[in-house]
């Protein structure tokens, strides 16, 4: 196991810049806070209603008897009145808080354990219960561990979550608990004693190494056919599976949501193809598939098609890409096999539409909304990028590459590029509703506040010399999920997840809703039953626009909500991407409540802040005056806060000046941070 002394080698720095190029590493009701006043005009208040010592090995012991599995739900479990609201899978109580116009919901679904095999190397020794644990509000400690093998600092949530499932990566589950188990099989092994005392450089290349590869492989310890370590992976599944079932709230009270979930690392050639896996419930496979079994996300899709949705056991599961934007413009590249027919490629697409309705829009390596070197007049394009200076792909970030930059890894132009590829097939493989996460090596889902972020790669990040280096400085706490659901269970929220009534936010609880329809009044914002109008006459966030009535005229027209969480709502945009008539993607970015010359500011020097003119809540509705009903498009929300400091600049102040990174004064990383919220498109066909 890792030594609980520190080592101050400056090669353990290389150790996460190596996690950053491989990318291996990548992977509503508890806001705490008062419904701001909606008082000033232009205001909303009604968005929905508002929901109320670790062991230093990962050695599980679980047995089959005990494997967690729902059975078909009787009639009798759903609640008489308005059972249509979720469609349920597993037998438990209806929520008390069920709302047919839904709430907002605030969870994490990137989040790494000691399971992790480059979590365990940072020292995280926090399992997968510790990590619901936290996300309910209990505190858990984190590394740098004492001679005991215990963390010596603690963390804990201002606001606990509403939901959240761990995503430890599914390769090499079986290896690390062998290689941290004393007495195993493989415990005294080269590779395992390498692991646990190599060092970080060495023990996260040992695994992490194997992930780039196009043809990655189990060490010798594993066995004849493997079958040491995919038995050890069994328990070890089977001990996530058994945390989730005890975390999750089946009682009325519905406070907390625990998904069985984890992630597919495919990083070939150091390009971050990953996918966190989320299942509906727990039926789930036997076994994860991993990059080791399926090195293409169309082999991932593939083998979950087999083994869940068509296993016959009521599996139901989707995909999330994440990270693109460390993609090396590979992400949203759409790849079909050398002669397939055009039948045998939508098949293809409709299967990649079918498992990946989302995308993750931020975490803690970065956003992947867009980039200011391909959408050139939007500023706000270069939100907390990465790789600033990373080399465009091909030289104007067509295509792929190595170590570069490209269209192919950033949301917004795979917008573009499945509307494209939706004209030429009849299918969008691309039509994503957005979320965020953090993607914690700390096990410390939703751990996003710029105030008091401790890092998320254990001893990697744990000290000022590290977080504010050169190669972490620019990581950020990450981001979370939001989802618009009638109650808090894992039914209602997969539900919201597969028809994308979704929103992603940097960290901050900002609630953003959109509808689109064609004959909203201008005048809606003023009805109090604006939100239930929203349903009633269009279509909420992650839908397709109704059909275009037959009116002279008739524009798609858009209403707008977002409610503000600590800080005053700068201002609300609208985000359109388009397909013109020659077939290229075009972008607009509107301003319809709020403007950005709000008069707020910061004084990075004491963080205190000057509101200006921004709202605790906006409500606006807005036509497109330049839509063109033979063009498809793409519409989102982006609201945006006043700027505050970011983490950086809270830690650079509280240190003395003497001792403050190069980071805190070269401008190399920015002061000021407007933290933000996306809605997921609004999408329309001709």
């Amino acid at each position: 196991m890792a030594s609980p002394h520190r080592d101050h080698d400056p090669s353990r720095h290389a150790a996460w810049m190596v996690a950053a190029s491989l990318c291996v590493a990548c992977s509503g009701s508890n806001s705490g806070t008062t419904r701001p006043d909606a008082s000033s005009p232009g205001d909303v208040s009604d968005l929905g209603a508002l929901t109320d010592t670790p062991d230093v090995s990962v050695a599980v012991d679980a047995s089959d008897a005990s494997t967690p599995r729902d059975v078909p739900v009787a009639e009798d479990a759903m609640a008489p009145s308005d059972a249509s609201l979720v469609g349920y899978t597993e037998t438990r109580a209806p929520c008390r808080d069920r709302n047919p116009t839904r709430n907002a919901y605030f969870g994490d679904f990137h989040v790494h354990t000691a399971l992790s095999f480059d979590a365990y190397v940072f020292d995280n020794r926090n399992d997968p219960a510790a990590a619901y644990r936290f996300a309910k509000g209990e505190a858990i400690r984190l590394p740098p561990l004492d001679a005991n093998g215990q963390g010596t600092r603690e963390a804990r949530l201002d606001r606990p979550l509403d939901f959240a499932a761990t995503t430890d990566h599914s390769e090499f589950l079986g290896e690390i608990s062998l290689c941290t188990t004393p007495g195993s099989e493989a415990y005294n092994s080269v590779t395992c004693r390498a692991y646990r005392n190599g060092g970080d450089t060495i023990g996260f290349g040992i695994f992490g190494a194997q992930l780039a590869r196009t043809d990655p492989m189990r060490y010798p310890f594993c066995g004849t056919g493997d079958t040491v370590c995919q038995t050890a992976a069994g328990r070890v599944w089977m001990s996530v599976r058994q945390a989730a079932e005890t975390a999750y709230d089946r009682t009325a009270s519905c406070r907390f949501t625990s998904f069985v979930a984890y992630e597919w690392t495919g990083t070939t050639a150091g390009s971050t193809l990953h996918r966190n896996v989320i299942f509906r419930n727990a039926n789930v496979p036997d076994l994860p598939v991993t990059y080791i079994d399926q090195q293409t996300p169309l082999g991932l899709w593939t083998a979950l098609q087999a083994r869940c949705t068509r296993g016959g056991m009521g599996c139901q599961v989707l995909a999330i890409p994440h990270n693109s934007n460390l993609s090396n413009g590979r992400a949203f590249t759409l790849e079909y096999p050398t002669g397939a027919s055009t039948d045998e490629q939508r098949r293809i697409a409709s299967l990649r539409a079918e498992l990946e309705p989302l995308v993750e829009m931020v975490q803690h390596k970065g956003a992947s909304e867009c980039n200011r070197a391909f959408s050139t007049n939007d500023e706000a394009c270069g939100f907390e990028n990465v790789n600033p200076t990373a080399p465009l792909c091909n030289g104007d970030g067509s295509g792929t590459g190595m170590n570069c930059t490209g269209r192919g890894d950033y949301v917004r132009n795979a917008l573009g590029t499945g509307m494209r590829e939706e004209a030429r097939l009849g299918v969008n493989p691309l039509r994503y509703g957005f979320i965020a996460s953090t993607d914690t090596h700390n096990s410390t889902p939703g751990n996003t506040s710029e105030t008091t972020f401790p890092g998320h790669v254990g001893t990697q990040d744990d000290e000022p010399s590290e977080i504010l280096g050169p190669s972490l400085a620019v990581f950020s706490p990450g981001g979370l999920v939001g989802v618009w659901a009638v109650e808090n269970s894992r039914d209602a929220i997969f539900e919201a997840l597969l028809r994308r009534e979704t929103f992603a936010t940097s960290g901050t609880r900002v609630r953003v809703r959109m509808f689109g329809g064609w004959n909203y009044p201008a005048n809606l914002c003023n009805d109090p039953n604006v939100v239930a109008r929203g349903y009633a006459e269009g279509v909420p966030q992650g839908s397709l626009l109704p059909m275009r009535p037959s009116v002279m005229g008739a524009a798609p027209r858009f209403a707008l909500m977002a409610t503000a969480d600590m800080t005053p709502l700068q201002r609300v945009e609208v985000v359109k991407v388009w397909i013109d008539a020659s077939g290229q993607p075009r972008e607009r970015v509107v301003t319809v409540a709020g403007s950005a010359a709000n008069g707020a500011s910061v004084d990075t020097n004491t963080c205190a802040t000057t509101p200006g003119m921004g709202q605790m809540s906006y409500c606006a509705v807005w036509t497109d005056d330049q839509y063109n009903p033979a063009e498809r498009a793409a519409y989102y929300a982006r609201v945006l806060e006043n700027p505050t400091c970011r983490w950086s600049t809270l830690h650079c102040n509280r240190l003395p000046a003497a001792q403050r990174p190069a980071a805190c004064m070269d401008g190399s990383i920015p002061r000021s941070i407007q933290e933000r919220a996306w809605s997921s498109p609004v999408y329309y066909i001709p």
